[in-house]
């Protein structure tokens, strides 16, 4: 079902933001400079945030708002929506925001009816229409590089005979450093491949987009599969917080392939390194960190989504904020739709509002 949304332009929402890791902060940053929004809450779990004005947390002037770690004074409190972004949701408190009375955008999880989420999706209907509020969740990749771009880029193609979505990361330059632990680089390769980190739900997490793309193409998914290779590092790869040994993982390629009528259909590559093809064996050359749309049929079509370079030559991958923003655009259609779990084919065209300011 596709919602007819009618923009309410001069509304103002007031937000409360759940969390200030990476993408909640640029939450923070985009509320206080939009005048679309208001900020009325945030909560936080460091307790060393508790107190804090939310702009000092996030390095702008002060907003106001102080932090708070008191969940049941956040749930009581009266705002139009919430964004939620811790890397884990936690259903049973969506279900208590969405019950208040609170809409809900989230960068955490649930992109899309998938058969892997259906028991807690309907959870989430359930509240929804306890509390008469809407659900949307919405990011980079899955919520635009893996499911939103194909689809969009497949409206211009006569046949297709397979879509690969291809991102890139190199994980030195372009991602927090803790994130090198976090992914399992340094690993000894055999103990890598026999204890996944947080990518081994990846299959589950990526599927729904690849779900999304079957849904547009009216076609079904038997089957989803995943396979995993690495490089090892030739020599020691030294960074801030540590070292990654010779030896060890220093580069992941994780492929999940989505089988329809017995063919891979749908293949997403998820390629993260920490250095260049010189310094690992296999010497993979992958380029610069980006998210790459490819669609194998007539006519061939390639669409590439990278940062631009600065003069200097280096180049910003806004990951963080391009997952924030991806949701945080929506907020608005989101809370003018009517009560439900609210997917993007739900919402159709997003209509950004506020990017144009003075």
């Amino acid at each position: 079902m596709t919602y007819r949304i009618t923009p309410s332009r001069n509304q103002t929402y007031r937000v409360i933001q759940w969390m200030t890791g990476d993408v909640g902060q640029v939450g923070v940053r985009h509320f206080a400079s939009n005048p679309v929004f208001e900020l009325v809450g945030l909560l936080v779990h460091s307790e060393h945030k508790v107190g804090k004005d939310a702009g000092e947390i996030v390095g702008i002037p002060p907003t106001g708002i102080t932090a708070s770690d008191d969940i049941e004074s956040i749930v009581a409190m009266d705002a139009d929506c919430v964004f939620y972004t811790p890397i884990i949701m936690d259903v049973d408190t969506v279900c208590r925001l969405l019950q208040s009375g609170k809409n809900v955008v989230t960068t955490s999880g649930f992109f899309h009816p998938s058969p892997d989420f259906r028991e807690d999706g309907e959870r989430i209907r359930s509240a929804c229409v306890a509390g008469g509020t809407s659900f949307h969740a919405g990011g980079i990749h899955p919520g635009y590089a893996g499911d939103i771009l194909p689809l969009t880029l497949a409206r211009v193609t006569s046949r297709i005979d397979k879509i690969q979505v291809y991102e890139v990361v190199n994980m030195m330059t372009d991602a927090p450093l803790d994130h090198i632990d976090w992914l399992g680089f340094g690993k000894e390769e055999e103990k890598f491949l026999s204890e996944p980190t947080i990518l081994g739900l990846g299959k589950i997490f990526f599927a729904q987009s690849m779900y999304m793309i079957a849904e547009g193409l009216g076609v079904q998914i038997d089957e989803v599969t995943s396979d995993l290779r690495v490089a090892t590092a030739i020599d020691d790869i030294p960074h801030e917080l540590g070292s990654i040994a010779s030896g060890t993982v220093a580069a992941q390629h994780h492929e999940f392939t989505a089988w329809v009528d017995g063919r891979p259909l749908i293949v997403f590559h998820a390629m993260y390194t920490t250095c260049g093809a010189e310094s690992v064996d296999p010497a993979w050359d992958w380029g610069k960190t980006q998210y790459r749309v490819v669609i194998e049929g007539d006519p061939a079509t390639e669409l590439t989504l990278a940062g631009i370079e600065k003069p200097d030559g280096t180049m910003t991958h806004p990951g963080y904020d391009w997952t924030a923003m991806g949701a945080i655009n929506a907020i608005p259609d989101v809370c003018d739709s009517p009560p439900g779990w609210i997917s993007h084919f739900d919402l159709g065209l997003v209509q950004p509002r506020g990017l144009v300011r003075t």
